[in-house]
């Protein structure tokens, strides 16, 4: 599958957290960073992730925002 999103971090699912109705995935990426997702319990289940699992982490954002301490 071809997409238009061009932020796309290859990795391997770390872990998962299921809620009620949204699901904590995080992703270990190619280069030791970890990526934090939270999506539908019911997509996570579509896309039958599991720990050690390779995915595509797909970035699609028009802000980015930083905070610091005073």
């Amino acid at each position: 599958m071809r997409l238009s999103t061009r932020n796309q971090l290859r990795g391997t699912v770390a872990a998962i957290d299921p809620g009620a109705v949204m699901t904590v995935v995080k992703v270990t990426l190619e280069g030791g960073q970890q990526v934090v997702a939270s999506i539908t319990k019911d997509a996570a289940e579509d896309l039958a992730l599991a720990v050690g699992k390779p995915v595509t982490v797909l970035v699609k954002s028009t802000e980015v925002m930083l905070g610091v301490d005073d």
